[in-house]
């Protein structure tokens, strides 16, 4: 079948909101078909490139960010927080793997989320689930309920604001290796792993004043100035992907492309051979992601493997696992198994977030740091087992210091939960579990190579 951006539409979907008033929702797509692109083609295409290196083996994916961006939360202060910390990450990893690390922010496009309802009820009212702020709003009331579509408009114009300044703190200086020690936010200064992390920032400092009587500075090298970070959501809203899907008119390439993110993913709910999500990211040239939990058959894992990269180019398919802490070491090698057998050339990826989900006796819907960090353990030695490579972690974080995920080494309690729990949807790491979680990376990393634990020569 002759695939085009708005073929989609004549498969069966889930996951979307009903709009009243489909002529509004109509007159909005048609504007934002009218407006500029968020990403361009060559962007999208460095990263399969570089996502290539990591399903040869040869890099290892970073991938985080906000599990639903929201309007209230938006600031510069907010952005710059959360790329520190993905900064910090990516300097811990790239010396626990000593292997180049690709990172891509659930950023500037991270506004809609699926849900296990279409309605909630409270007090016997009875209204749509709240969807993220792309869709509705989270006051439970039915004007803030009611799917609008001028919301998404707001969305592309605070992703459009987003990128902006992304790109400008990549470019523009903050990204110097010669400032790691700036990059920790003043909240986290006094924690053990920023302490592990500053010593690891001395031996860089130290291997950085060598290089600078060498005659290498970041005037004249500037990987050492600059870096590259990629941009991330899920594809959920159909409308609003087919409204950005340009065709590149710039390279000898000359596909379709997705201008609303570097890489769009499909969730573990819209992920139907059959459906509609499947259809539409097919068709474009992105490098794209397929979540997959613990109810995915290894047999049609390779049917979508085979839909949705039928060239087997390597860098165009992560595969994002999300068992759960409990799942992962017997739910994962069969789906490991079949792909290998099959000769596909993907990207392995753990999420070590959404299948550990739990609700706290506060009420607070939180997760175990020590379960995501069980995950994570249990994802590498799952690769071990069969002989693939764990390519790389995707995330939830933020650069708040918030107290949503129970547990860490600054421990945060479930009775600690309401003291700075801010997430509109799903909870969380902080700046501290978050760097927590990147030095276990390098030490799985470094395990791998039969290497010392980065956290003991660290400290």
């Amino acid at each position: 079948m002759t695939w085009q951006p708005n073929s989609w539409r004549s498969f069966p979907i889930c996951q979307v909101p009903e709009y009243p008033d489909a002529t509004r929702l109509q007159a909005v797509e048609e504007m934002l078909a009218s407006r500029p692109p968020l990403v361009f083609a060559g962007e999208a295409q460095s990263l399969q490139q570089r996502l290539g290196a990591v399903a040869n083996g040869e890099a290892f994916l970073l991938q985080g960010g906000d599990c639903a961006e929201s309007f209230a939360e938006f600031s510069a202060n907010n952005i710059r927080d959360s790329f520190k910390v993905l900064l910090q990450m990516a300097v811990v990893l790239t010396y626990g793997a000593s292997m180049p690390v690709v990172k891509i922010g659930r950023m500037a496009g991270q506004f809609a989320k699926p849900r296990s309802s279409p309605t909630e009820v409270i007090d016997g009212v009875e209204l749509p689930s709240y969807r993220g702020d792309m869709i509705n709003g989270m006051d439970f009331n039915p004007d803030e309920r009611i799917p609008d579509p001028r919301r998404l408009l707001r969305v592309y114009e605070q992703s459009s604001s987003t990128l902006n300044l992304l790109r400008a703190f990549a470019q523009g200086g903050l990204a110097d290796l010669t400032k790691v020690h700036s990059w920790v936010t003043d909240f986290l200064k006094d924690t053990p792993q920023t302490q592990r992390f500053e010593a690891l920032a001395e031996r860089i400092e130290e291997s950085l004043n060598f290089m600078k009587a060498c005659g290498i500075t970041p005037e004249n090298a500037r990987p050492l100035a600059e870096t590259e970070l990629y941009t991330s959501h899920e594809a959920l809203l159909l409308g609003y992907e087919q409204a950005l899907t340009r065709r590149d008119t710039i390279t000898e390439e000359q596909g379709w492309y997705a201008t609303s993110a570097h890489m769009v993913w499909i969730g573990d709910r819209t992920r139907q051979p059959d459906g509609a999500h499947i259809e539409y990211m097919r068709g474009i040239s992105n490098p794209i992601g397929l979540k997959c939990g613990p109810s995915l058959d290894p047999d049609e894992l390779v049917r979508l493997i085979e839909i949705l990269n039928p060239d087997n180019i390597a860098g165009r398919l992560t595969l994002i696992a999300r068992m759960g802490a409990d799942k992962v070491r017997t739910g994962l090698p069969p789906l490991l198994k079949a792909v290998q057998k099959s000769g596909a050339k993907v990207v392995w990826c753990c999420d070590p977030m959404h299948g550990n989900t739990v609700k706290a006796s506060s009420g607070y819907k939180t997760r175990r740091v020590n379960d995501v960090m069980a995950e994570v353990t249990g994802f590498f030695d799952a690769h071990d087992e069969v002989g693939t490579y764990p390519g790389g972690v995707h995330f939830e974080m933020t650069g708040q210091n918030v107290t949503e995920c129970v547990g860490g080494v600054v421990d945060v309690t479930e009775a600690s939960l309401g003291d700075r729990y801010h997430t509109h949807c799903d909870p969380r790491l902080n700046g501290a579990q978050a760097l927590e979680l990147a030095f276990l990376l390098a030490d799985l990393l470094k395990r791998r190579r039969g290497e010392r634990s980065i956290l003991s020569e660290a400290v």
